[in-house]
């Protein structure tokens, strides 16, 4: 497997999958010492954290190549059985022209065998969006459909942030919880399923992505945001959901988002699987031993509160169906307030612009970041 992104969802999520099924994993990623790390220790550990005590998960049979470092990624690109993106999205485009030209000179190479990418971006959409820039970049005779299979992938894995402490300890180690379900688009492949323990294909995973988005992601933002107003000295979120407040809002923020995708996806989840998840979800946000913060949860207002994200996106599916959305509001109205610090009391870098503009009022922030409107 050549695995885009050697990051925290990179290693201890997608390259751990695969290299506990017999994978070798080859990552590619602009962090040069990170690379040369993965290439000196040929692996690394997975330190899931649970309640029950860590467990380490030793990845073996690893390598890294250097995203500059174009010949080799040609070359592995080229003749990789299966690929994968974990870059994030603001790294994706940086990833489009060496992906084109590898699927170029793997046709020439292996004729009309495809390559199966499965995208681990939580994006809705990341497979229309990823077809797009790469048909711009492709020969106009390129198959594209029939050539690239772009496997869409619900992440629902919790990875936290680490402590200088941690990190300084082995760099190369990754914190995560015990949850380690990848959920992948069965239409996605070209190719046969790859026989891979923990993988999960579904046939509508357009509703699974936009259930991680609508119920998890917007659940995580919730306790970080109604915790942060209620508990502001509070640093993790298990600490803030053990206010009985903070919990009972945020939850009926969860099942309110879950009425809402329902109606987007009638008859895909099983009666009572939506209540069952969301409970999952809050045991799961409640994990003391994981350690996650408020900040890390909370950060990255401009993105979080983007208008295809997990709290605009909900609302602007309940607007057109005519759907109540009033706890989700309560959420972005609690987000303006968040300001959250590092463990090195520093905010995050683009937060302090959001602050500006939050300044400026809840409408502003519905009409100008959201894109919402509603009349006040």
């Amino acid at each position: 497997m050549v695995l885009f992104g050697a990051g925290k969802i990179g290693r201890s999520f997608i390259g751990q999958v695969f290299s506990c099924s017999g994978y070798e994993v080859v990552f590619i990623d602009i962090n040069e010492e990170l690379i040369e790390r993965l290439n000196r220790a040929n692996g690394y550990k997975v330190i899931v954290k649970s309640e029950k005590g860590d467990q380490i998960i030793n990845v073996e049979n690893v390598r890294g190549v250097h995203l500059s470092d174009t010949t080799n990624v040609l070359k592995e690109l080229s003749g990789a059985s299966i690929a994968a993106l974990s870059v994030g999205q603001h790294g994706l485009p940086s990833v489009f022209p060496i992906l084109a030209e590898a699927l170029v000179l793997r046709r020439k190479l292996y004729k009309e065998w495809p390559l199966d990418v499965i995208i681990a971006e939580n994006m809705r959409f990341a497979d229309e969006y990823i077809r797009q820039e790469l048909s711009k970049l492709l020969p106009s005779d390129y198959p594209i459909d029939d050539l690239i299979g772009l496997v869409e992938a619900s992440i629902g894995k919790m990875v936290p942030l680490m402590s200088r402490k941690d990190y300084e300890e082995d760099p190369l180690q990754v914190f995560a919880e015990p949850y380690n379900t990848l959920i992948v688009s069965k239409r996605g492949f070209r190719n046969s399923i790859p026989a891979v323990k923990n993988l999960a294909p579904k046939e509508n995973i357009k509703a699974w992505v936009d259930c991680k988005l609508f119920i998890h992601n917007l659940g995580h933002a919730a306790a970080a945001y109604i915790g942060y107003k209620a508990m502001p000295e509070a640093t993790y979120i298990w600490e803030v959901l053990k206010n009985p407040k903070v919990y009972k809002e945020t939850r009926e923020a969860m099942l309110q988002s879950a009425y809402i995708l329902q109606h987007l996806y009638p008859g895909v989840f099983e009666p009572g699987f939506l209540i069952g998840h969301i409970d999952d979800l809050l045991s799961r946000f409640m994990n003391e031993a994981l350690g996650d913060t408020i900040f890390r949860v909370g950060c990255d207002l401009y993105r979080k509160l983007g208008p295809d994200d997990r709290l605009a996106g909900p609302i602007h599916a309940a607007l057109k169906s005519g759907l109540p959305h009033n706890k989700i509001l309560r959420v972005i109205i609690a987000a303006i307030y968040f300001k959250a610090k590092d463990e090195n009391g520093n905010y995050y870098p683009d937060d302090e612009r959001f602050f500006s503009e939050s300044k400026k009022g809840l409408g502003h922030v519905l009409s100008h970041i959201c894109k919402i409107n509603l009349a006040f």
